[in-house]
């Protein structure tokens, strides 16, 4: 039997959500599957990912085979990397210690540049409401100021008469 790391479709139509699953290859993409191991929300900026990191790497390391989008989430999570280090320290080239000491380097360098895109994001987001308050604050001002010529020139032709 085949076993794939896939992604299950759910939520409604332009909104559409997806269940990281184990599932046989024959089975069809919404179907049956063996286990759930995650949640992958691609609407989100950055995508919302929610994975069983054991789970996945026990399941890579029995053989399962991940379609290319997974491949993409799970090398971005670190379960890719993981595995790599993991055969490292079954071949006897690292040690379980220096695996796990080059893990959370990486892990922390990761966490900070997600954190990064977030702020960028929100400074961006804010920079933008600014600029839209002050192009408003430019059409009201341009606005009160062609009232206020109508109104002198109305005064001024009252005074000619």
């Amino acid at each position: 039997m085949a076993v794939k790391i896939r992604l299950a479709r759910r939520g409604r139509k332009k909104l559409a959500m997806y269940d990281i699953v184990i599932a046989d290859a024959r089975a069809p993409r919404d179907g049956r599957f063996i286990e759930k191991i995650g949640i992958y929300n691609p609407n989100t900026n950055p995508a919302t990912i929610e994975l069983n990191h054991d789970k996945a790497l026990q399941w890579l390391m029995n053989g399962a085979q991940p379609t290319d989008t997974v491949r993409r989430i799970l090398s971005y999570k670190g379960v890719l990397l993981r595995k790599h280090l993991q055969v490292g320290v079954a071949k006897g080239a690292i040690t379980q210690e220096q695996a796990d000491a080059r893990f959370n380097e990486w892990l922390k360098n990761k966490e900070a540049q997600i954190q990064a895109k977030i702020e960028r994001l929100k400074s961006g987001k804010e920079a933008d409401k600014k600029a839209r308050l002050a192009a408003e604050a430019k059409v009201k001002e341009a606005r009160a100021e062609a009232i206020r010529q109508k109104q002198h020139a109305a005064t001024a032709e009252a005074a000619t008469e």
